[in-house]
């Protein structure tokens, strides 16, 4: 009797192995990336307020993003334009893309004396975002001068400062 519990044991055992064996199972799925072209930004034109007159009076250069000028104030442009240019830059990257546009706060330009303005209120074309058409976008770039009343001549200008950056979005 011990032998025949013994071995109804031992088969109960077995069944109970062979039961969870069966009740496994398993899949395989494939696994993938794709590498994306890397954003960049390069410098194609740099902004120049070309020339400007100052009186007694302060006043603001307004360049939009197409290249064009206004003023308000005690500011006035001479026929003598100089060359206005809005920044212009060249976006690259991956072709149907979008990106976003960060444009700094304000930037100080000096004559390499004791003189400065200030350039403020960034603007851009497109705003905010762009998208990558045939992996490439052109980005221009306004601003607005500020002239203080009685402002000395001279070539004020600034190297590196004025950033912009852009990211996927």
């Amino acid at each position: 009797m011990k032998i025949l519990v013994r071995s109804l044991s031992a088969a109960i055992i077995m069944i109970a192995f062979s039961l969870n064996a069966n009740a496994q199972a398993s899949a395989t799925a494939d696994a993938s990336a794709t590498i994306i072209t890397p954003i960049a930004i390069s410098v194609s034109a740099n902004m120049d307020f070309g020339n400007v007159a100052a009186s007694a009076a302060l006043g603001t250069v307004i360049l939009a993003t197409d290249g064009s000028r206004s003023v308000t104030g005690g500011v006035t442009l001479p026929a003598t334009a100089g060359s206005p240019t809005q920044a212009i830059f060249s976006v690259t990257g991956e072709t149907g893309f979008t990106y976003s546009i960060a444009l700094p706060g304000s930037i100080t330009l000096d004559d390499g004396a004791t003189h400065t303005m200030t350039v403020d209120t960034f603007t851009s074309n497109p705003s905010g975002t762009g998208t990558l058409t045939g992996g490439s976008e052109t980005l221009n770039v306004g601003a607005t001068l500020r002239v203080a009343a009685s402002q000395a001549a001279g070539t004020y200008t600034n190297s590196g400062d004025l950033t912009v950056t852009v990211n996927y979005n």
